[in-house]
C-alpha cells in the first residue's frame, strides 16, 4: 500500500474518523486491533501493528497522513514505532485523556461552561451518599425508574434524528444506547408489570419533555444531552456499579445491567474516539452556543431530578415509619405506668419515640445517595 493509496482511503472515507486498511484491501471505521494498516485524518490517529493492542496505539498526532505496513515492519521499524509511542504517551502524560484539544473544541468547551454545575451536581446529597455506598433499593429502584424516562425521551429522540448532520457523528446506539438494560433491571425488580409500578419526580418529567422538544427543534442540542449522559455512565458505571451491587448484596449481576456496556471493550478509547466525534461536527456561532447552553441546562435538570428524588425518598421514609408506628401502637395494650416505676431510661410516650425514629430516620435519609456523574 503507497502512501498516495492511504491518502485515497482518507478522501474516499472522509476526514473526520480514522481509516482502517486491512492487508486484504477494503475498509472499516471501526476500531481493530488486528488492522495492517491505519491512516489518520483529522487530529486523531490509531496506529494498529503486530504485538500492539489498539488501547495502547490509540493516542494524537499531528494533521499529516502516516500509516504502517505491520506485516513488512522490520525489527529496527518496530522499536522505532514503539519509541514514537512512548515518547508521544510520555508528552501527553499530564492529561487525563490522551487527545490534544484546542480552545474551539466542543467537549472542552462544554466542560469549561459546566465546570460550576458539574461540582453542584457531584454535591447532592445523593450522589456524596451513594459514593459512601449509602443506598437502599428503594432508592435504586426510583433511580432506575427517573432513568428510564429520562434515556427513552432521549434514545427515541436520536433514533429519529440519526441522519441528521450533527447527531450522526455521535450516534452509537449499539455501543451505548442504555433502554433494554434498563427494561431488564426494572422488570427483575418490579416484575413483568413494572410499567404500572412506576414512580417519577416532576422533575424527570421536565427533562424528558425537553428532550423530545429540542429533538423536533434544535435536533443539534442533543448532543449536549447525549454526551453529558453517555460519557457520565461510561465513566463511573463499573465503579457505582460494584457499589451498588455491595450496598444492596444483589448476585450475579441481577438489577444492575444499567452499569455495563459490553459493546464498549476499552471504555477510555471509547470516549476518546466519541469526543473526536463531536469535536468534528460543524456547527454556526448561534448554534455552538445553543449547545453550550443546553450542556448547562442538562445538568441543571439532573440535580433537579436528584434532588426531587431525595424529597420523594424522604416522605417515603417518613410514611413508611408513621405506617409502622400506628401498627405497633394498635398491637401494643395501653398500660399506664406511674413516673416512680418506670425506669429513668425509658421514653414516657410514643410521640418521644415517634420524634426520635423520624430524627434518626431523617439523618439517614440526608446522606442516602445513589449515582454520580
Amino acid at each position: 500500500m503507497t502512501r498516495q493509496n492511504a491518502q485515497q482511503s482518507v478522501r474516499e472515507h472522509g476526514n473526520d474518523y480514522c481509516a482502517i486498511q486491512p492487508a486484504e484491501g477494503g475498509c472499516v471505521d471501526k476500531l481493530n486491533p488486528l488492522c495492517h494498516v491505519m491512516v489518520s485524518c483529522r487530529s486523531s490517529l490509531l496506529l494498529c501493528s503486530a504485538g500492539l493492542n489498539a488501547a495502547s496505539c490509540f493516542h494524537h498526532a499531528s494533521k499529516e497522513v502516516l500509516f504502517i505496513e505491520s506485516g513488512k515492519l522490520h525489527n529496527s521499524d518496530r522499536k522505532l514505532f514503539k519509541d514514537y509511542l512512548k515518547m508521544e504517551a510520555d508528552k501527553q502524560k499530564v492529561q487525563t485523556e490522551k487527545v490534544q484539544v484546542t480552545d474551539r473544541d466542543l467537549s472542552e468547551q462544554i466542560k469549561a461552561v459546566t465546570k460550576d454545575s458539574h461540582v453542584r451536581a457531584e454535591n447532592t446529597e445523593l450522589m456524596l451518599a451513594f459514593q459512601r455506598g449509602n443506598i437502599s433499593l428503594q432508592q435504586y429502584k426510583l433511580l432506575l425508574c427517573s432513568l428510564y424516562k429520562i434515556y427513552e425521551a432521549l434514545e427515541e429522540e436520536l433514533d429519529r434524528n440519526a441522519s441528521h448532520d450533527s447527531v450522526a457523528p455521535i450516534y452509537f446506539p449499539q455501543e451505548l444506547a442504555r433502554m433494554e438494560a434498563l427494561k431488564k433491571d426494572l422488570e427483575h425488580f418490579y416484575g413483568q408489570d413494572w410499567r404500572e409500578k412506576m414512580t417519577v419526580p416532576a422533575a424527570t418529567l421536565r427533562y424528558a419533555r425537553r428532550l423530545r422538544e429540542i429533538g423536533s427543534e434544535h435536533p443539534e442540542y442533543l448532543v449536549a444531552h447525549a454526551y453529558t449522559r453517555y460519557l457520565g455512565d461510561l465513566s463511573g458505571g463499573q465503579v457505582l456499579g460494584r457499589i451498588t451491587q455491595k450496598s444492596l448484596g444483589l448476585k450475579n449481576g441481577e438489577g444492575l445491567a444499567f452499569f455495563t456496556f459490553p459493546a464498549v471493550s476499552s471504555p477510555n478509547l471509547f470516549k476518546q474516539l466519541y469526543r473526536s466525534r463531536m469535536n468534528s461536527i460543524e456547527l454556526t456561532e448561534t448554534q455552538r452556543e445553543g449547545v453550550l447552553q443546553e450542556a448547562v441546562r442538562a445538568f441543571e435538570f439532573n440535580i433537579q431530578v436528584f434532588d426531587e428524588l431525595q424529597k420523594l425518598l424522604n416522605i417515603s421514609e417518613k410514611n413508611e415509619l408513621r405506617q409502622r408506628n400506628k401498627e405497633h401502637n394498635l398491637k401494643t395494650p395501653d398500660v399506664r405506668v406511674s413516673q416512680s416505676s418506670a425506669p429513668s431510661s425509658s421514653l414516657t410516650s410514643p410521640s418521644q419515640l415517634l420524634r426520635m425514629l423520624l430524627g434518626v430516620c431523617l439523618a439517614l435519609a440526608v446522606g442516602m445517595g445513589m449515582y454520580a456523574f
